[in-house]
């Protein structure tokens, strides 16, 4: 999960991305995960208010707001950062990218629930889509743009519409999603 990967990512997944100078000096997205670690720590260890003001920061710098709480795995991009909301008890896999304006948000203010959603490995969530409530994102699934998703998405499938619909792609099973058994 470090910065050298996070670089190696983004080089591979954005081709405006020219050189590790210019993504160090310029890519909002990446300085909002990189903010949201150091906040998630503080966040474990119980410095929860720090926690908070730190992710506070960050909204106001990168435009990006990521609750500290939210689980992230390595490899995450946010390309083009601005307006990207992460609930918190979110929680994200590995290798995925997604574009500005995605919501991850949540569906009531019960909090002794997951009310957020959980993303699979490798997937892609493109620019203004909005996935609400405890529902998963398969492996390999697809977001379309400005996409409303209120259900499970397959893995390797795609999700386009307001509300979304599943335009190809098999039913969502336990097995098929490494985060199944740490969002039950």
């Amino acid at each position: 999960m470090g910065m050298i990967s996070d670089i190696r990512t983004l080089k591979r997944k954005d081709p405006a991305a020219r050189h590790t100078l210019e993504i160090l000096l310029s890519h909002s997205g990446l300085h909002a995960v990189w903010l949201y670690r150091i906040a998630h720590f503080l966040w474990v260890i119980k410095l929860k208010l720090i926690a908070r003001i730190l992710s506070n920061i960050t909204r106001m710098i990168t435009g990006v707001e990521i609750h500290p709480a939210a689980k992230i795995g390595k490899n995450f991009i946010i390309d083009h950062g601005s307006g990207v909301v992460i609930g918190e008890t979110t929680v994200i896999g590995s290798n995925v990218l997604i574009y500005h304006q995605v919501t991850l948000g949540g569906t009531g203010n019960d909090s002794e629930h997951k009310r957020h959603p959980s993303i699979c490995d490798d997937v892609m969530i493109a620019a203004g889509a909005k996935i609400l409530g405890n529902i998963r994102v398969g492996m390999g699934a697809k977001v379309g743009a400005n996409s409303v998703v209120l259900k499970d998405v397959p893995p390797y499938s795609t999700a386009v519409g307001m509300p979304a619909r599943i335009i190809q792609g098999e039913k969502l099973t336990d097995e098929e999603c490494s985060l199944a058994k740490k969002t039950k």
